[in-house]
Order: C-alpha cells, then structure tokens, then sequence
C-alpha cells in the first residue's frame, strides 16, 4: 500500500496547504450556525411571552355558568371582571376544581345568551365588586410597539442565521457578511508529505514536471539565464490517474507551501464572492511565495464562454474565471507562485485560460503501461504482507487500461479478501478474485431454473467462442455463469499487451463478438432474449464512433460527423441529412457483423455445443480449459494482428 496521502486540511478556509508555518492558535467559538439558532430561539420565546403577557390577565380554571350562580348565591364571590359574555372572577374561599385535582380561587366562565336570570340583582345583594371592560380592548403602547416589531425581529435573525450558516459554510466567514480571516497556510500532521516516490507509472509526466521543481528550489540559475517557468501547468487525463497526487508531489519534491482548492468551492449564490475568494488566495500565495496553487476540476469554473444553449453563462462562474485569468496575467516571473490545475476535460476549457502566457505547459496524464501498472502494484502493496506465489507481474500483464486509483482499490480489496479469509499474507488467488469483483462485480446468490442456466450457458459461450475465432481478438480469460453484479453471466476478454490504435478489423471483431450471445440464443433456441442489453450498447458506441468519428465509413467519408463535447459547446452539431447517413452506416455495419456472428456459430455448432456442456458443469472456466472445451488452440501473445505487423514490445 502506498503512503497515505496526507489528508487535506479542514480548517475554516476553503483552500488548504502544507509546507509553510501554522497560524497562531485560536480559540474555538460556537459554530455560527447554531449559535444563531440558539437566540433566534430564545428571541422568539422571550418576545412571545411578553406578548402574552399583555392579553392574558386573567387565569384560573373554566368552570360551568351554573358552579358559578351557586358561588354567587352562597356569597362566595368577592369581585369579577366583564368582559362582554366573558366573565372572570375571584372567590372568597377556595373551592375543589370541578373534575380535576385541586382547588381555586380564581376562576373563567361564559354567561350564556338565553340566560334569563337577574345576575346584576344578585351580584349587588352580595356586595361584589363588578369591573366592566370594553369588548375591543385598547392595547398599550408598549404593546403595541411589539406586535408591530416582532414580524420585523424576527426577519433580521433569520437573515442573521442564513448569513452565518453560509458563512461557516464558505470556510470561516466568507458568505454574505465578508471574509473573517483571509487564507493562511498550515502544516499538515507529523510534517508528512508526497514526493515522486509515492508516484509511479507516469515517468514522463514526472519528468516535465520536474522541470517546476527545480525553478522552484533554485529560480536563480532560471532568471540569470532570462528563462522563465510557466505561470500555469495544467494536468489533463481520465479520472484516477493521479493527477492530483502529482501535484501534491511536485510540493513536497520542492518544499514549498501547497494551496489546495476545488474549483467548485468558488462558485456560491452572491455573485462575486468567488472572485473575491480568488484574489484572496492568490495574495496569500504571494505572501508566502515560493509556493504552488492548486486548482482542482478546473473545467468547473473554466468552461468555455459563450457557447451551448445561447443564453450566455453563469454570471458567478464567468466572473470568477475572469479573476483567475487576470491574477495569472499579473505574474511577473518573480513572485516564485505556479499554478498546478487538473481536469479530465481539457477539450471544453475555454481557450483564453490555456493559452500561453496562462497555462503554458499542458501535461497529459494517461493511464499507465503494462510496467507502469506493475509499479504502482509494488507501491499500493508495501505496507501489504504478500505470500511468495503473487506474481505482480502477471496481475500487470492481465489490468490493461486500469489507472492507478484502481489498481490502488485492487490492492485493498485483495487485503479484506485475505482478512475475511483468516490469512497471514495475501495471496495469488486473493489478487485474481479481487481482480474479478472489480472488474465483473460481486457473486450474487442466485438459483436459476435449469432451462434458464442452460440458454445463459449458450449466450455466454457465444461470446466466447467468437472472441476464440476472430483472428486478432483478445484473448478469453474466464467465462462464467455464477451472476455477478447485474449480469447472470460474464466472458472476460483482455488483450495480452496494451493497445493504443484499433483497426477496422479489429473493431469489427469486437462488435461480432458482443453480439455471439444473441446470435448464439438465436442459433440454438429461434428467440432472443433481454440479456444483450449491454451488448447492444457496447456495440452502438463501438459503430457510431467508426461511423462518426474514426473515418471508417466510405459513405460518411473520412470526416467527424459526430461533433465533440467541446464542437456542441460552441453549439456546433451535424446536419439531420448526416446524422441519418451515418445511423444508416451504422445500422449496416451491426447487421453485416451479426450476419457473421450467426455464420460462424452455425458453422462451428459442435463446438459451441461442447463449450457450453463444459460451463453448465464447471459454472466457471478459466482461460486453459475454455479453450480446450473449444476445440482451440490458445493464440500466440507475440504473433502480429491483421493488418498491424508485429507488437511492439511491452516496456519494462
């Protein structure tokens, strides 16, 4: 396993680095947030109170009309407050509450409107004390202010609230209400950094990377030679294969502080903050300078301006991209800050960001060759014990197109297999069985009806022995019909080296043999089934991009006639006339192969006979007895393809 990477650091500022001195320590406060919460809550309690206060004089229980006429009879009323047919009293003696516990002497009733009995006569024998009040009653000014405020008091906490929850959000006071503290760099834990030895595969990203290194430890010898280093290197390649470790490593290669953001972290609601937060960080850096500004997902903020559906961009997004261009632009060559920035979409960026002068080096971080792999295997497996029979080697040789993130998540799931297993060590067959969870997906318990296993053994060996018969085609590894993931069976197919062209030829190979499991269904049982889901969609991409983007097509011609994600984004698409054209080209090109497919099945029907005998007794087969069932020879891994000449050899 490799050395962790040192997690980023998650204090209040959206951007993080390592290398430079700690901040001065600070006392923590409650999170503005909830503090916030805490008086709006106690605000709206104490206001309501103080309200209520004022409108509810009176208390005591509700007792009937009629408890109430004998309390007056019997002379036990002293005095009671009117107020319309609402009347509220005080007794002289302390009377039981009526269905209840306890007793009262202050009391509610209401006096009914067909009562007909002389209540002012008897409250007058008796001597009480009548007070008459108003019906609408005349509230105080105090009163008044409040309920006229509260609305009011209340509107400002929430709007206190939100600000400070979208401020704690934005990394210490940011949001609405303005940046707190400005950025400042932060040594990470125990000092531990990335360097290139934590990097493997990608040795020639490393070395124009090394280039940023050596400025950064020794810019002198660069000036006095009137070279300057780039303002900007962008890293460009698929998802995992390290280009955020790179640029961590070319940090710690260089010792200098490391800001680290995520470009979606300066997009937010008011427009301008992520300018704002923009020229923050770059002051910072320069403070600190040398140092190196990360930006992560660039293509984020970085799209290109003015194009897709013509109603312009997001106001926030283009301002904050128009900063980022201007502070790259105020770089003299001296301030020592070179900005790093990654993204798996290069071709939708927008040309005035890598442009010389902004992003002069772009480096392209691809997924690594066959020796590549099998050292990033030795370094994700350092901290793992191995038994003596792994053979990192042959695990390399069998990962083509697998990035570094992957063979990482290879690894580790090679060391839960051999945990769950009770195991001192991991072991060959703990890395081939990761290896197959990772790349067809976990066994899944599933019991089949016999006639069902038995056309999934067929659709299978479809695959399989087409793959075995087309000249050039990669070799078949395994062929199962135990269901894993959402398939409920899989034939693995990987090439024996890697490969960075594709004939016609072979592509045709591979679009018959996505299609040998329905031709198989056909062949033997006259009806297809929903199982070639995939299958067709493998096989429309692989048509549409002959048709439409690889000039494989004499009636298309040897044009792009599908327009890229970065042509649609300047609004760019084909005409409808092509379009059909080429959904015509492409629909010819699936019939012809499955002509094939269906052909080649009839012809070798023993075989196929034999192959799927073979799967309904095993359920699995590996690659030696696949092709032994078959009746097939194991091609040559050094024989050249049609159409290619010889392989080139594998690097080691």
């Amino acid at each position: 396993m490799a050395n962790p990477v040192p997690p980023r650091d998650r204090t209040d500022q959206p951007w993080r680095s390592e290398g430079a001195p700690p901040p001065p320590p600070q006392k923590k406060k409650m999170p503005g947030g909830w503090g916030s919460l805490v008086l709006t809550a106690l605000a709206v309690y104490l206001i309501a109170n103080l309200v209520l206060s004022f409108f509810n004089e009176g208390d005591g229980p509700t007792i009937s009309y009629t408890e109430f006429s004998k309390q007056v009879t019997a002379g036990n009323v002293t005095k009671i407050y009117s107020k319309g047919d609402a009347i509220q009293g005080q007794l002289k003696e302390k009377q039981p509450v009526p269905d209840g516990k306890g007793d009262y002497t202050k009391f509610q009733t209401q006096r009914p409107a067909f009562a007909d009995d002389d209540l002012w006569a008897q409250l007058t024998q008796q001597k009480v004390t009548v007070t008459a009040e108003p019906v609408v009653q005349e509230r105080s000014f105090l009163a008044n202010l409040l309920l006229s405020l509260a609305p009011m008091l209340l509107l400002v906490l929430l709007w206190v609230f939100i600000a400070r929850r979208m401020s704690a959000g934005m990394g210490g006071g940011g949001g609405m209400l303005g940046r707190k503290q400005p950025p400042k760099p932060v040594e990470l834990e125990g000092g531990k950094r990335t360097t290139f030895a934590d990097v493997a595969g990608i040795d020639e990203v490393e070395g124009e990377l090394n280039d940023v290194v050596d400025f950064l430890k020794n810019p002198q010898a660069y000036r006095e030679m009137g070279a300057r280093m780039p303002r900007g290197v962008l890293l460009a390649g698929p998802p995992g294969t390290g280009k955020t470790l790179l640029a961590r490593a070319v940090a710690g290669e260089a010792g200098v502080p490391f800001f680290s953001a995520s470009a979606s972290e300066f997009i937010e609601m008011i427009v301008g903050v992520g300018a704002s937060r923009v020229r923050e960080l770059f002051a910072e850096a320069r403070k600190v300078a040398p140092a190196i500004i990360f930006i992560d997902e660039i293509d984020t903020i970085g799209r290109a301006r003015g194009g897709g559906s013509g109603m312009g961009g997001h106001d926030e997004r283009e301002q904050t991209l128009n900063q980022i261009l201007t502070e790259m632009d105020g770089f003299t060559g001296s301030e020592g800050v070179i900005v790093l920035a990654a993204t798996n979409r290069a071709d939708v960026l927008d040309p005035a960001l890598t442009r010389p002068g902004r992003f002069d080096r772009i480096v392209h971080v691809n997924p690594p060759d066959r020796g590549g792999r099998e050292a990033i295997l030795r370094i994700h497996t350092r901290q793992i014990p191995l038994a003596k029979d792994v053979d990192l080697e042959q695990v390399a040789r069998t990962t083509p197109g697998m990035t570094g993130a992957e063979l990482a998540n290879l690894a580790n799931e090679a060391a839960l297999l051999a945990v769950k297993r009770e195991q001192k060590s991991v072991t060959q067959s703990d890395l081939s069985d990761a290896l197959e969870k990772v790349q067809l997906g976990a066994e899944r318990p599933l019991v089949m009806p016999e006639e069902e296993r038995r056309r999934t053994a067929y659709h299978e060996s479809g695959h399989a022995l087409l793959g075995m018969l087309q000249p050039g085609a990669d070799p078949v590894r395994k062929i199962t019909i135990v269901p894993r993931g959402r398939a409920l069976g899989v034939t693995l197919s990987t090439p024996d080296a890697d490969r960075y062209a594709y004939t016609e030829e072979y592509l045709r190979g591979r679009i018959i043999g996505a299609l040998g499991g329905m031709a198989a269904e056909q062949v033997v049982f006259g009806v297809i089934t929903t199982g070639a889901e995939s299958d067709l969609e493998q096989v429309t991409s692989i048509a549409r991009g002959m048709v439409g983007r690889w000039g494989m097509s004499e009636t298309v011609g040897r044009l792009t006639a599908i327009p890229s994600d970065a042509q649609q984004a300047y609004g760019l698409s084909a005409a409808p006339a092509t379009l059909d054209t080429v959904d015509a080209e492409m629909r010819r090109i699936v019939d012809e192969c499955y002509d094939d497919a269906v052909r080649l099945l009839n012809e070798h029907r023993d075989r196929l006979d034999a192959l799927s005998a073979a799967l309904l007794a095993a359920e699995t087969l590996e690659e030696d007895a696949a092709y032994r069932a078959a009746g097939i020879d194991r091609p040559d891994p050094d024989a050249p393809e049609p159409g290619v000449g010889p392989r080139p050899e594998a690097p080691a």
